[in-house]
């Protein structure tokens, strides 16, 4: 059975009554089909409105769950979200971009997911949409880990919002592959930080990717810059010990070591980006 609704209410009574599979891009489910038949109902969102574009309210900008990284790539959006869009045009080629949405590449929960790294150094949240309830979560309690995510089978994804006081931050983000372009993620590293008029950090957020089984922030770094100067001395402050929570594996693309000893030196170099952004 395949169901197109045109509206959020008709998609969530659709999704209470048959659990079916959501086909929003398609750009990860169409590729899965090579390990097998879908089994039940198929409901397509792409006819649904009400979930696209990206909005500016008092306190978030919010990125709707048909939201595409290509018009994440277009947006008029504050520097704050360098990061993001630099994420964004890492996300497969061009045609990729114009068809997956943020969403999608949250939902299909890969350690590898550009996006997610560059969302959660934003602090981003997510909201879920059921025929019974409406709630709300932090991006990095909704990813539990390999494709693993608290979306129930009643659920959408209908936005992602993330706090206005980022909207101003130093923003970088850096991914390490084989090659330069369409490649899966060795490492990644989202960073923004927020400073006051002197130039002192308020805020951290650094994220890394593909050095665990979801992104992490790394929380020990964050609290050690918090009140230091954004100068060119600030990757000084990064120590080993602040990547104790990863636990990078050996694979294809790289070993565990070379992953630690990568991360470390990414994170060092985004901020250092971010200190000159902030010049």
């Amino acid at each position: 059975m395949f169901l197109r609704p045109g509206t959020l209410d008709e998609a969530l009574a659709a999704l209470a009554e048959t659990r079916a599979t959501v086909l929003s891009g398609g750009t990860d489910l169409f590729p899965a089909l090579s390990f097998g038949p879908l089994r039940g109902a198929v409901l397509d969102i792409s006819a649904i409105s009400e979930l696209k574009g990206i909005r500016f309210t008092d306190s978030y900008i919010e990125i709707g769950g048909r939201a595409t990284w290509s018009e994440i790539v277009s947006a008029n959006l504050p520097r704050g979200f360098d990061g993001l869009k630099a994420a964004a045009r890492e996300i497969g080629a061009v045609q990729i971009q114009n068809q997956a949405t943020v969403a999608g590449n949250i939902c299909n929960a890969s350690p590898a997911a550009d996006g997610l790294a560059a969302l959660m150094a934003l602090d981003a949240e997510v909201t879920l949409a059921s025929h019974l309830r409406l709630r709300t979560l932090p991006l990095g309690d909704f990813v539990l880990g390999n494709r693993k995510t608290r979306l129930q089978a009643d659920e959408l994804l209908t936005s992602i919002r993330i706090p206005r006081r980022l909207e101003n931050a130093a923003s970088s983000f850096l991914k390490l592959g084989a090659r330069r372009y369409l490649v899966i993620s060795i490492v990644m590293v989202a960073a923004n930080l927020v400073a006051d008029s002197e130039r002192r950090i308020r805020e951290a957020l650094i994220c890394v990717g593909s050095c665990s089984p979801k992104a992490l922030r790394l929380v020990e770094l964050e609290r050690a810059l918090a009140g230091c100067r954004l100068n060119a001395k600030i990757s000084e402050l990064v120590r080993t010990e602040h990547f104790s929570t990863l636990t990078p594996i050996d694979d294809v693309r790289a070993t565990a070591a070379y992953r630690r000893d990568a991360a470390e030196t990414l994170v060092k170099r985004a901020l250092e980006a971010c200190a000159k952004k902030a010049r």
